[in-house]
C-alpha cells in the first residue's frame, strides 16, 4: 500500500485537469519546458567555464589600493538681516 497504483495516478491527473483546466495545462507544460531548456544550457555553460578556469590556475585577486581621502568642512557664509 506504500506505492501509488495506476488508479491513484489517474485520479490525480483528473483532479489536476479539473483544477487547472485543459487550456492552461499545455501553456504550463510549454513554460516548464522552456525553463528546463534554459536551465540546462546555463548549467552546460557553467561547466565549460569551470573547465577552462580549472586548466589555468587563477591568481588571487588583489584589492586596489585607494588613497585616503581627507574630509574638509566648509562653513557656509551667513547673511546678516537687518531688523526694521
Amino acid at each position: 500500500m506504500g506505492a501509488m497504483s495506476p488508479w491513484h495516478w489517474a485520479i490525480v491527473a483528473l483532479v489536476v485537469v479539473i483544477l487547472f483546466g485543459s487550456k492552461k495545462l499545455p501553456d504550463a507544460a510549454r513554460g516548464l519546458g522552456r525553463s528546463l531548456r534554459i536551465f540546462k544550457s546555463e548549467m552546460k555553460e557553467m561547466q565549460t567555464d569551470g573547465g577552462s578556469s580549472a586548466a589555468a590556475p587563477a591568481q588571487p585577486a588583489q584589492l586596489p589600493t585607494t588613497p585616503e581621502v581627507q574630509a574638509t568642512v566648509a562653513e557656509t557664509p551667513q547673511t546678516e538681516t537687518k531688523a526694521s
